[in-house]
């Protein structure tokens, strides 16, 4: 999509990361398009994102002509599609390819909850809270399992090595390893009050 800057064409990135801008800064400064820091998730709970990274299209009349959670660049089908938007061959294009579909739905309520913790976690970290931070991630996870997003941000605080540079290999084998945890827990029960293991009467 480079090749195509300064014919009515841009590209904006948003990085979303609780950490702020001088996270994000270091794998930035070499990109010559701007990127805007979306802390709070606003863009992906809108969407109903759960991974990164994701594609959006839209034209000058503010249309959305394409949306794909996990677009990746390195995809010829996925550029391809947006060449084929921005020549104006088609008008809109659907990427049924699955890069990410969560097992099972969650009810509005445990998206609500989990988006709320989310938030609620953010806040804690802007005050040094970094204890009370992990427990609302933690329980926004127990929630919403398949959101990669809470999942990253939580590796952020506890592992914080792993990200100067990003280790994509162990982001794999942790994920893995808290997939099988998780499975061990699957009869966990969460509500508003926090996350109740059975036979207990601890949050």
């Amino acid at each position: 999509m480079e090749a195509h800057r300064g014919e009515d064409f841009n590209i904006l990135s948003v990085a979303v990361d609780m950490q702020g801008a001088e996270a994000v800064r270091p794998y930035v400064e070499a990109v010559t398009f701007p990127t805007v820091v979306d802390k709070e998730n606003r863009l992906g709970a809108h969407f109903g994102f759960t991974v990164v990274p994701n594609g959006i299209f839209i034209d000058e009349h503010g249309t959305i002509r394409l949306i794909k959670q996990g677009f990746q660049v390195t995809k010829p089908e996925h550029t391809e599609a947006v060449e084929a938007l921005f020549r104006g061959e088609v008008e809109q294009v659907v990427l049924d390819d699955t890069y990410y579909e969560p097992p099972s739905p969650l009810t509005a309520m445990q998206k609500e909850l989990a988006a709320t913790k989310f938030r609620l976690a953010l806040s804690y970290q802007e005050q040094g809270k970094l204890d009370d931070a992990l427990k609302e991630l933690d329980e926004a996870l127990l929630l919403n399992t398949d959101n990669f997003l809470i999942r990253k941000q939580r590796w952020y605080i506890r592992f914080p090595e792993k990200f100067s540079p990003i280790d994509i290999e162990w982001q794999k084998g942790q994920l893995q390893r808290e997939r099988e945890e998780e499975a061990k827990q699957a009869n966990l029960v969460c509500g508003p009050e926090g996350c109740v293991i059975p036979g207990t009467t601890s949050k």
